[in-house]
């Protein structure tokens, strides 16, 4: 059995080093260990090996189930790791091992139930004495590449149904999020889960590069930007894809909406995790009959939202991601508002920390409301018909999840069937996620679905067995 290559665990130091550092103030977190080509072959390898071993169902159920208990067990430790070096509020980063090891669970549930069909062969003339079935078996090696955004969530979403389904996998997370990656990694291995079936190489574009293109990887599961996801895709050559790009969310507010519980289900969904979410809301669409009424209670509300540190429990959006980050999204402000756009509340910026921001008279064709924004900034827009208001909805190249509030199944229904993403959510912000649904988008949002059972299933191929009975 060989050995998991975790480059920061197995191999501490690499030639190449890269500081983590708190984006708020800039506080040294921990060096992270940089991969070279040579280090993802050999991850590659150890996968390989690892996914040739028998792994049989009852033992992934096991090992699953064991790896979710000590990640729960080790929440803490994780979520300050995650508060830390990445983007979410303390409480934000707390919930984040508690869900993933809960989605570990689920993935062992999957691993217990992947069944193949028996095949009627006799509805062929001729086959009458031929019977057979399909089984579902593992790809191999399947490389897992991560944002900064969610990365523990995500470890769980990818490894999770990968282990399910057989696989082996090598993971490269985001380098600004590693730290929480590597200690999750680690954790699932003193688990149980067998050697050589985790590995992760840290680093940036060229390791990435290489696991795209590695002959023995069988499928990418990519989570990220859209432009690295096209990327992806045109060097990847003959393996499977699973890409999620993001999007640029719309929400419609129906006049008959609950307007308070809307106010606060389009603000955390625009405002968590500092907008830096791919199913943040984005656009909200608001009937020209209630406009002035949503306005003001959503204007008071997200006027009350805290900015700071990620460590402060009582902060409500923390900082970005980068200082980098931070520039562009106050970029693309400042741009709105040269062209137009009239800032509602917000607008501001302290280093990295982009304060909750509002705007107002955006146009339709302005890069905020076509691009994602991947920030902590919302689009209010005024509609005087449902039709009008999901022409509008769909006038981008996106689409990842969609959102009404409204209490008429009518509108709803309408909704449901013509906009134009992979979820539609009724009464809620577009950031819901049920862990075990089918998730991904439509148009550039990306390719593939993930969800436990579904993912298993991209993970896997099917293999057709056909017995010959004549005499």
């Amino acid at each position: 059995m060989a050995a998991p290559f975790i480059i920061g665990l197995t191999r501490p130091v690499t030639e190449s080093r890269l500081d983590v550092r708190n984006a708020f103030d800039s506080t040294l977190v921990d060096t992270l260990s940089v991969a070279t080509v040579a280090d993802v072959d050999e991850a590659v390898a150890a996968a390989k090996i690892a996914s040739k071993q028998p792994f049989p169902v009852h033992e992934r159920v096991s090992a699953l189930y064991a790896a979710a208990d000590n990640l729960e067990n080790h929440a803490a430790e994780v979520a300050l790791l995650l508060a830390r070096e990445g983007s979410k509020t303390i409480r934000e980063a707390q919930r984040e091992p508690v869900r993933a090891a809960e989605v570990l669970r689920m993935a062992a549930e999957v691993a217990r139930t992947m069944a193949g069909e028996t095949l009627p062969f006799d509805a062929r003339p001729g086959s009458e004495k031929r019977v057979g079935y399909f089984v579902r078996k593992p790809l191999g090696v399947i490389a897992c590449i991560l944002p900064f955004n969610d990365p523990v969530a995500l470890v769980a979403h990818k490894v999770g149904p990968a282990i399910a389904a057989g696989n082996a996998v090598v993971l490269k997370p985001d380098p600004s999020s590693s730290l929480a990656v590597l200690r999750t990694c680690e954790l699932m291995l003193e688990a149980g889960i067998p050697a050589g079936r985790i590995n992760v190489v840290t680093g940036g574009a060229e390791p990435g590069k290489r696991l795209v293109e590695h002959p023995d990887v069988r499928m990418i599961s990519f989570t990220g930007g859209r432009t690295t996801g096209e990327a992806v895709a045109r060097n990847a050559g003959i393996k499977r894809l699973s890409l999620e790009l993001g999007s640029n969310s719309p929400v419609i507010i129906m006049p008959d909406a609950r307007l308070e519980a809307a106010v606060r289900a389009v603000s955390d969904g625009a405002f968590a995790q500092a907008g830096q979410n791919c199913l943040g809301v984005q656009r909200v669409y608001v009937h020209s009959s209630i406009y002035d009424t949503f306005r003001g209670l959503l204007r008071e509300h997200v006027s009350s939202l805290k900015a700071g540190h990620s460590l402060d429990d009582s902060v409500d959006v923390c900082q970005m991601m980068r200082p980098s980050e931070a520039d562009r999204v106050k970029a693309r402000i400042d741009e709105a508002v040269a062209a137009g756009a009239t800032v509602l509340c917000g607008g501001h910026r302290t280093g990295s920390v982009i304060d909750a921001t509002i705007l107002e008279n955006v146009g339709d064709a302005s890069r905020l409301a076509c691009d994602e924004i991947y920030g902590p900034v919302m689009g209010l827009f005024s509609f005087e018909t449902l039709e009008e208001a999901v022409d509008r909805a769909n006038a981008v190249d996106v689409g990842l999840h969609g959102a009404v509030f409204t209490e008429s199944l009518r509108d709803a229904f309408y909704v449901a069937e013509h906009l134009e993403v992979g979820g539609v959510i009724v009464n809620d912000s577009t950031d819901y996620r049920l862990d075990t649904m089918p998730f991904g988008g439509t148009k550039n949002s990306g390719i593939g679905r993930e969800g436990l059972k579904y993912a298993a299933e991209e993970m896997s191929e099917t293999r057709v067995v056909c017995f010959n009975l004549s005499e």
